[in-house]
């Protein structure tokens, strides 16, 4: 899959790759995996969201997705149960992501029910909640609907920049892979917003294995992850969401062995952390790389 093309930044990746794009004469960037995999609490053998925690730096949000219940898992940098918080007022039709930013509150989780293998749906939901303490037994949930300006899309990709402006990336099966915004002033409870439609990332994949499944933002909103199944992409926030010719630093995932790699959460200093989901007889896992990006790019309002 060829991604469209942003001068100026490069990646020397640990592996061979897959498909993605290459840089342009600018910084260099390199990912390694710096830890080895860790193993998921048998609650989330299907996580396919991650977030780190705003609270405490040193836990992650995850999330199952269509056939369970609402609940948010917290885990450890090591993969171990932290937590079980049941989310009041939200249901669970197809969670495929979760994002961590502000929020009027002080700071929350955006829990993104966007699944449509089917591309049925005439809404999706984005659940707002207050990040709870890890022990918590409950939280409540705000609920934000949107539909697409072109028809349903399915989606598994979301991520929110500091601005609170929250962003959708499609999957990639029924069409291009392009980025939809929600900006701030279109989030109403209520109703049903339109999000808008701000540019096309990459053609329709031709192999499967190159759908988006999962997006997050760096907290200072400098940089944004985008995985597929089998690559990782890292995009300067401001030229990503705005008009500039993209090309995204690009790292081989294959290397982690995933089962099917579905969820992807970025700090500040370029540590990423990615969660594949497990079968019956395996568990989910939770991988950690260390990602050198070059230069300092803009951060995005």
């Amino acid at each position: 899959m060829r991604w469209m093309m942003l001068a100026g930044v490069a990646l020397v990746a640990g592996g061979t790759g897959g498909t993605g794009g290459t840089g342009g004469t600018g910084g260099t960037g390199e990912c390694r995996v710096v830890e080895g995999v860790r193993q998921l609490p048998a609650d989330v053998r299907e996580s396919s969201g991650l977030a780190r925690g705003g609270r405490s730096a040193g836990l992650f949000w995850t999330h199952n997705d269509a056939g369970n219940a609402p609940v948010l898992y917290a885990v450890d940098t090591a993969g171990r149960l932290a937590g079980r918080v049941t989310v009041g007022g939200a249901r669970l039709v197809d969670w495929e992501d979760i994002a961590s930013g502000p929020c009027a509150s002080g700071h929350c989780l955006y829990v993104g029910d966007i699944g449509d293998n089917s591309g049925k749906r005439q809404s999706v939901t984005v659940y707002v909640v207050p990040e709870p303490a890890a022990k918590a037994a409950t939280a409540s949930a705000t609920a934000l609907h949107f539909r697409y300006p072109d028809g349903p899309r399915d989606a598994e990709a979301l991520f929110v920049l500091p601005s609170g402006d929250i962003y959708i990336v499609s999957k990639g099966r029924e069409s291009a892979i392009a980025l939809y915004r929600a900006s701030k002033a279109n989030q109403k409870p209520g109703g049903t917003a339109t999000l808008e439609r701000v540019r096309d990332l990459a053609p329709q994949p031709k192999n499967a294995r190159d759908r988006v499944t999962a997006a997050t933002a760096s907290p200072d909103g400098r940089w944004v992850a985008i995985r597929t199944y089998r690559e990782l992409h890292l995009y300067p926030a401001d030229a990503l969401t705005r008009s500039g010719k993209l090309s995204p630093v690009t790292s081989d995932l294959t290397r982690l062995g995933e089962k099917q790699g579905e969820a992807v959460a970025l700090a500040n200093d370029g540590t990423v952390w990615l969660s594949s989901e497990g079968s019956r007889k395996e568990p989910a896992q939770l991988s950690r790389m260390a990602c050198s990006l070059g230069g300092a790019p803009a951060r995005a309002g």
